[in-house]
């Protein structure tokens, strides 16, 4: 996968970001998978964290986002994100707003031109999400709740709502827990097997006895070629075993760590 960065005034590199080349292809449309590296934090949320009210500084939040939206090439005011629960509920933004009105939801679908909309992750899955056929983008945020209520459907619908087609619509999954990082318990493996059967193909045995391994990526991809998308990339990073590049809620809790970062990611039509 591509890396893209912002680049200082005086040449230095600011935000870092992983690109998929199939979304990449599409004229006028921008998007990042942004890392950890290029930010103004320190510590735990070293460097580039965009976690709002986890104990980073504002200013050094606030800086952080100056620089991605600098690489996406939009302005500060016109990135939308929402409020995440880790719900099936997708919205769509017709204009930007502000932190306090956000409201709460896991997607944001837009055909907006030069209004960007982002997730952040530590873990759970960052998809964007273009048509650029019909000028259709959205970026969501999917764990495993999210994932088996229906946020991947649901931003679907969104989509369709405003004109997309699900066969033109180029998805990528971005970085997140990998299935090797990704142990679960026995109640987390029979609540799936009760939803479908099926989803055992997801999970091998891990090597502690009654604790699965848990693939979510290939879970979520094929809930959306279930949905009609055919065109789908899984970007190859784990965040909780890819420390120098990635935020991760689980390695920070494996070490009894208190705080934790959060990763963006972004789509524009430009």
């Amino acid at each position: 996968m591509h890396r893209a960065s912002a680049a200082s005034e005086t040449g230095g590199i600011l935000a870092q970001a992983v690109t998929c080349p199939a979304l990449s292809a599409l004229p006028g449309i921008k998007h990042g998978f942004f890392t950890r590296r290029g930010g103004a934090s320190a510590g735990v949320y070293a460097s580039l964290n965009c976690a709002i009210g986890t104990g980073d500084s504002p200013e050094n939040v606030a800086e952080n986002y100056r620089r991605i939206t600098k690489t996406l090439g939009v302005a500060e005011t016109s990135l939308c994100k929402a409020y995440q629960i880790h719900s099936a509920t997708a919205v769509i933004a017709d204009k930007a707003w502000r932190r306090e009105e956000a409201p709460q939801a896991d997607a944001i679908v837009t055909n907006v031109p030069g209004l960007a909309v982002g997730v952040t992750t530590a873990d759970c899955l960052p998809i964007l999400l273009a048509d650029e056929k019909n000028r259709v983008i959205a970026a969501a945020h999917a764990g495993w709740k999210g994932a088996i209520s229906g946020i991947l459907e649901a931003t679907l619908e969104k989509m369709q709502a405003l004109g997309a087609r699900a066969e033109d619509i180029i998805a990528a999954i971005g970085p997140a827990i990998a299935q090797a990082s990704y142990e679960i318990g026995e109640e987390f493996y029979e609540r799936f097997l009760a939803d479908d059967e099926g989803n055992a193909r997801y999970f091998i045995h891990g090597a502690r006895p009654g604790h699965w391994l848990f693939d979510l990526k290939s879970y979520a991809k094929d809930r959306l070629r279930d949905a009609g998308v055919n065109h789908i990339t899984i970007l190859a990073h784990d965040t909780c075993a890819e420390e120098a590049d990635f935020f991760s809620y689980r390695r920070s809790c494996l070490r009894g760590e208190t705080a934790y970062g959060c990763q963006l990611s972004g789509i524009i039509l430009e």
